[in-house]
Order: C-alpha cells, then sequence, then structure tokens
C-alpha cells in the first residue's frame, strides 16, 4: 500500500542540519506516525513521503521554505523582563507562547538589564534539513483518524 492522503503512515527518521549534526531521531523508539494529507508534519515531508510503501528507506534535504520558514527579523522583539514573572531569564531559554501565527516556541536570545531580546520563529526556522527515512508502515486511517484529523495511539504526530 502506497502512502497517499488519508492513509496512516509510520516511519523511522533522523534528522540533521546543513553541518550534519542530528537534531533528533526516532531510534530506540517508537516510529512516527501521522495521517497523510493533514498537515500534521513539515510539508517538504510530508511531500517526499507521498507515494513511498513499507520497507523503503530515502534520504531527502527539505529546504528552509518547505521546512519551518524561513526567519521572519520582525519575530525578533525586545521586551520587558517584568513580562517573565520576576522569573530568573537566560539566554538560550524556551517558553511556549502566541506568536503571530498561532501557538509557538519563544527563544530568549539576550538579556540586558530590564530588556529582554526573545525570538517568535521556530527554532529550525531558516535552515534546510536532511530526513534519513524508512517507512514501516502504511494503513488506511480509521473513521475517528480521518474525523480528527490526526492518527491516534503511539507514535502518533499529534
Amino acid at each position: 500500500m502506497q502512502i497517499t492522503d488519508k492513509k496512516a503512515a509510520s516511519f523511522h527518521y533522523t534528522l540533521t542540519n546543513e553541518a550534519g549534526e542530528t537534531l533528533d531521531s526516532s531510534a530506540g523508539a517508537e516510529p512516527l506516525t501521522y495521517l497523510h494529507g493533514a498537515g500534521n508534519i513539515i510539508p517538504g515531508l510530508e511531500q517526499a513521503l507521498e507515494g513511498k510503501e513499507a520497507g523503503e528507506k530515502f534520504k531527502v534535504t527539505i529546504d528552509a521554505e518547505n521546512a519551518y520558514g524561513e526567519k521572519h527579523p520582525e519575530m525578533v522583539q525586545v521586551v520587558p523582563k517584568s513580562m517573565f514573572d520576576g522569573m530568573a531569564v537566560e539566554p538560550g531559554m524556551q517558553f511556549q507562547a502566541q506568536v503571530s501565527n498561532g501557538p509557538g516556541i519563544i527563544t530568549v536570545i539576550e538579556v540586558n538589564g530590564d530588556e529582554v531580546t526573545i525570538d517568535g520563529n521556530h527554532p529550525l526556522a531558516g535552515e534546510a534539513l536532511t530526513f534519513e527515512v524508512e517507512v514501516t508502515e502504511v494503513r488506511d486511517a480509521t473513521d475517528e483518524e480521518l474525523e480528527h484529523g490526526h492518527i491516534h495511539g503511539e507514535g502518533c504526530a499529534h
């Protein structure tokens, strides 16, 4: 069975950046399972998985635009330290918050006195990403999964 819209697909992956550093991997864990065509994974990877079958292995590099998008300078802002309710804030810390396009991760870039520079871009925005993938299973999605727009159970991507 091929990966097409409305199919549940499972795969193992290793994600690396342009420098070849491993950023994430499913090795030693359950494969990632997602509903194809529902936008549950980055667009470039979903496109690369289209038509693949269980047992197929491949490597694909996805440009920033089709991964987590380009960096947007307007998403870097200086905010008052008081917004952090007295918390000790240091560069590199990350918080979940509402950003311009919905829920996202805010990264603290710099702390300068009473000002904190934050970046609302996804931490991998602006980067081309390489995935080594092994498709492990392709099945029909259940009616409930189709209705909810994501897979249920172990390894699900929601």
